[in-house]
């Protein structure tokens, strides 16, 4: 049964999203139906189509009561929007349906399980959430919650750990048929934590162990993990909140993180841990095993300081980034735009090694929804201190991404990106040296850059809204550069 709730939700996204034209949104970027998008939800394979849930909030560009938005797609590109899957409609989760993830059953259903919260008051007369882990199936576009809802309680967290901070299950299939499923969690120390359970038959949930905790070493509480094996190795990825700097590996505040290692008798035993995402917007990945057996992630385009940027008068904020084909390489988190995009591949401009050595525009590359490869490298002896390419450039407006090889970091900066508020407009990154030698992939699409550097070995992203009248690209260069260049328009998935 679909409740008044969900309902009105669904008129509500049907009425208003028809006010929101393709040309207001990126071109190959998923963006929410109207509203509010945040986490990408129960990213997966059903149906013969990839499936993508997300933290949606219809009635507002400003975070709300959490519903579940919903679209699929057939080429992890061009998305089409189903109605909203669930919202928060029992007095169990009334105050949001928060992140959660999506799996086959055997017998054909597909099975959401998700963080049902209720506000209530403490014994102190303060209002706390309380996170509980909720299911519900259906057919891949209807969905009906347990009867049995929630299936994890408070009285299924280890003894000193957080009831008020329980949330974010990615579930996934055990080796032996089983269910499995971590969840972040906060320890007794304040710090994160990621908890796994079992299951039999995906309903009736146990505790099983403690996998891995933070020690205050990586942030506080640790949001969205997700675990799975890649190249040999297990996998963890989570978003930890509250982070310290730690060199140019970790910046502060709301980031991503990746440790890979392997579980040996439930704990995870670390090999390294590295950021998944050095720019400005990148938060809660998710990922799901393609068909063809590739791991495959996409995240939220923002983060929890960054949120302020939303343009006055925008009809929906928020966006989820290029789907990302993942890779293990010494013991490194490779990241790539999945290889769908090649398809959507128009008009191509190049250059072959010319020579910069101040700034240049160069006749066929433009654009604010592209796919270009910049290859760098030291134009004499003498080498270069800088090279820059600027970016959605107008007369007043520009981003940019710099790389200085004397020190070998790459910088990505939107501070003259037009916005008016002072949130953090600029990343940087320390990237393998090569005596002066990068490799820069560049993808844009209306409002957003994401910057793969040296074939994936490590990612920027971040979003912006310039005028689309600001298109202009330049190259420049203190010292002397030879510069290649590899541009392609991308057209309109169809």
């Amino acid at each position: 049964m679909i409740s008044e709730i969900l309902q009105k939700a669904r008129r509500y996204e049907e009425k208003y999203g028809a006010f929101i034209t393709d040309e207001e949104r990126p071109v190959y970027h998923l963006s929410p139906k109207v509203g509010w998008m945040n986490d990408p939800n129960g990213f997966c394979v059903y149906g013969g189509k990839y499936h993508i849930f997300y933290q949606y909030h219809p009635y507002s560009t400003q975070w709300g009561p959490m519903h579940w938005g919903h679209a699929v797609s057939s080429d992890l590109l061009k998305w089409e929007f189903l109605p909203a899957a669930i919202a928060p409609d029992m007095p169990y989760d009334q105050d949001g349906c928060f992140s959660g993830s999506a799996i086959e059953m055997d017998n054909g259903k597909q099975l959401l399980m998700y963080t049902g919260v209720e506000r209530v008051q403490g014994e102190d007369g303060r209002m706390q959430d309380i996170q509980i882990q909720c299911l519900a199936t259906g057919d891949g576009e209807n969905y009906e919650k347990y009867e049995g809802n929630p299936v994890l309680t408070q009285k299924d967290i280890p003894a000193g750990f957080s009831l008020n901070d329980f949330r974010d299950p990615k579930i996934f299939r055990n080796a032996d048929g089983s269910y499995g499923c971590v969840l972040g969690n906060r320890t007794e120390d304040g710090s994160g934590a990621i908890l796994l359970y079992r299951s039999e038959d995906g309903f009736n949930w146990k505790f099983s162990s403690i996998l891995d905790r933070s020690y205050n070493e990586f942030g506080r509480m640790w949001e969205c993990p997700d675990m799975f094996t890649l190249d040999g190795q297990d996998v963890i990825i989570t978003s930890p909140q509250d982070m310290s700097a730690l060199g140019l590996e970790f910046h502060s505040g709301n980031g991503t993180m990746a440790l890979m290692g392997r579980v040996k008798d439930g704990k995870f035993i670390r090999n390294n841990v590295q950021a998944i995402d050095y720019g400005l917007d990148f938060y809660a990945p998710q990922t799901l095993e393609a068909p063809d057996g590739r791991r495959i992630m996409i995240a939220w385009m923002q983060n929890w300081d960054t949120t302020g940027g939303c343009p006055a008068g925008a009809k929906w904020f928020g966006q989820l980034t290029t789907p990302r084909e993942l890779t293990i390489q010494n013991d490194r988190l490779i990241q790539n735009p999945v290889r769908e995009l090649d398809a959507l591949h128009g008009r191509r401009v190049a250059y072959k090694n010319v020579v910069v050595n101040e700034e240049v525009s160069l006749t066929g590359v433009y654009g604010r929804v592209l796919d270009m490869t910049v290859t760098v490298k030291p134009g004499d002896d003498k080498g270069y201190e800088r090279f820059r390419i600027k970016f959605a450039k107008g007369s007043q407006h520009y981003c940019s991404v710099s790389y200085r090889p004397n020190s070998s970091t790459l910088r990505m900066s939107r501070t003259h990106a037009g916005f008016n508020r002072d949130f953090v407009h600029e990343r940087k990154c320390r990237v393998r040296s090569q005596n002066g030698e990068i490799k820069l992939r560049i993808l844009l699409d209306r409002y957003s850059a994401e910057v793969f550097v040296n074939d994936g070995e490590q990612a920027l992203t971040m979003t912006f809204y310039t005028p689309q009248t600001a298109d202009g690209i330049s190259f420049e260069c203190s010292g002397q550069a030879l510069v290649s260049v590899e541009k392609y328009d991308i057209i309109a998935a169809e």
